[in-house]
């Protein structure tokens, strides 16, 4: 397989912790996103919206959308599981992951904070918007798992929601989000980061690191 990504990219991120938890491994090609990379006519064969991560499978079928890849994922390599078996508990996994991929990252991402930019809004505008929507939906999140078993946000495994959060946390910091307040999230950041298959994933070990 060939996994078409960047090294700080969210989306990209949470494949790569999916692939090293399923013991999988692939080729990297990297597309550099600030250098605008991602939208040559090569790469936009590969992925008509210009957006990484794609996976390339073995077959050359091409798949896209973060979420939608890890679960191929569980599902082709079913252990260990990124979803609960019990049908409440794995729709609460994904609805948390969903708060993260769907409600938080998309706006305030790099293409949507250009996009404020260009539009007339100062750099410090367009940080204090990431930081706002950062911080009330990791709000919501830390209700969503207070009462969740303990250490990872959903019990004694990592699933789909750490995958999702350990980026998007990493993102709040670097936007200047407090995140003193999110103590049940930073418990399960901290089992995630214990594990040799979260570190190994990590922007700064990536090769395209800059």
């Amino acid at each position: 397989m060939i996994l078409h990504g960047y090294f700080r990219s969210s989306a990209a991120w949470r494949v790569r912790i999916a692939l090293h938890l399923k013991g999988l491994t692939v080729e990297n090609r990297y597309q550099h996103l600030r250098t605008g990379q991602q939208l040559s006519p090569e790469y936009m064969a590969v992925n008509p919206q210009g957006l990484v991560p794609s996976l390339i499978l073995d077959d050359g079928t091409v798949l896209t959308q973060s979420l939608a890849i890890c679960e191929y994922l569980d599902e082709q390599y079913p252990e260990p599981a990124l979803l609960p078996s019990d049908p409440i508990a794995r729709a609460r996994v994904r609805a948390f992951a969903q708060v993260i991929a769907c409600d938080i990252h998309p706006v305030q991402n790099l293409r949507v904070l250009k996009n404020l930019q260009a539009r007339g809004q100062t750099q410090d505008d367009t940080q204090s918007w990431a930081r706002d929507v950062i911080s009330s939906g990791f709000d919501a999140l830390e209700t969503l798992v207070n009462s969740q078993s303990r250490p990872f946000a959903f019990g004694e495994n990592p699933t789909l929601a750490d995958i999702c959060l350990v980026p998007q946390l990493v993102n709040a910091r670097r936007f200047g989000a407090d995140t003193s307040g999110w103590t049940r999230l930073l418990e399960a950041e901290a089992a995630c980061n214990a594990l040799p298959c979260f570190a190994d994933a990590l922007p700064e070990r990536q090769p395209d690191a800059e």
